[in-house]
């Protein structure tokens, strides 16, 4: 079986990333390829992290909570990590919970001002109309 090795710019294709946020994670260090020279190369360990770091990402969670709940894994082991992601996990549903509840409420609100304005448009016109 061979080992997983791409290039800078293959890993910046495989995840649609940019060079500048490939090298920021590097930076900060989320990611530590493999270095020869200039050229940079990652293995199966850091395609599985950018997965993990970007799906993160996704759900909202900051740089520095993906990078702390990364190294747990390093320092206590699976189960301690396991245990960490549920409870990062359970506050965030909890913050999306919240934001999508503020989305509908302003949502609701926006139709409601907007089927305002539609009427009152509907009544100008027809004011309008009679007049003419």
């Amino acid at each position: 079986m061979t080992e997983v090795r791409l290039t800078f710019k293959e890993m910046c294709a495989k995840f649609d990333v940019t060079p500048r946020t490939l090298r920021y994670y590097e930076y900060i260090e989320l990611l530590a390829p493999e270095k020869q020279g200039r050229a940079r190369f990652y293995g199966a360990r850091e395609v599985a992290r950018l997965t993990l770091i970007l799906r993160g990402r996704r759900f909202g969670f900051s740089l520095e909570e993906i990078r702390q709940w990364l190294l747990i894994y390093r320092q206590k082991g699976t189960q301690t990590q396991l245990e960490q992601w549920l409870d990062m996990a359970d506050r965030q549903l909890a913050d999306l919970t919240r934001q999508q509840a503020d989305l509908q409420s302003s949502i609701t609100d926006l139709r409601a001002l907007r089927e305002t304005a539609a009427a009152e448009i509907e009544r100008l016109r027809a004011v309008t109309a009679a007049q003419s």
